[in-house]
């Protein structure tokens, strides 16, 4: 996933996805409160995105503490319905391929 400001490029991972936004996984987080373009191409939907989003919370890297998920939660800003839709489709998508039974030959 890409994540850009007027001034900022960041490459990061996601790691949790919903209808209201996502947890992109990095440990050099944007500030709480910035407005960010998000563009995405989530695994085995065929479809990517580009959103608007806004930074909401961090989840800051604790390099003496246990702290296995650093980054920042963005909750999506301006969504369309039809946005929303394909999202929730995705999600469902997502969920699906990763609860198939796995076949054994």
């Amino acid at each position: 996933m890409d994540c850009e400001t007027d001034d900022t490029f960041l490459y990061a991972s996601i790691t949790n996805i919903s209808e209201m936004g996502i947890f992109v996984r990095t440990t050099q987080p944007l500030s709480i409160g910035t407005r960010l373009t998000l563009r995405f191409s989530p695994p085995g939907t065929g479809g990517s995105y580009v959103l608007e989003g806004t930074v909401q919370w961090i989840n800051e890297v604790r390099p003496l503490h246990d702290n296995p998920n650093p980054g920042m939660g963005i909750r999506f800003v301006d969504l369309t319905p039809d946005d929303r839709e394909r999202i929730v489709g995705t999600i469902r998508t997502i969920a699906y391929i990763r609860d198939a039974p796995v076949r054994s030959n």
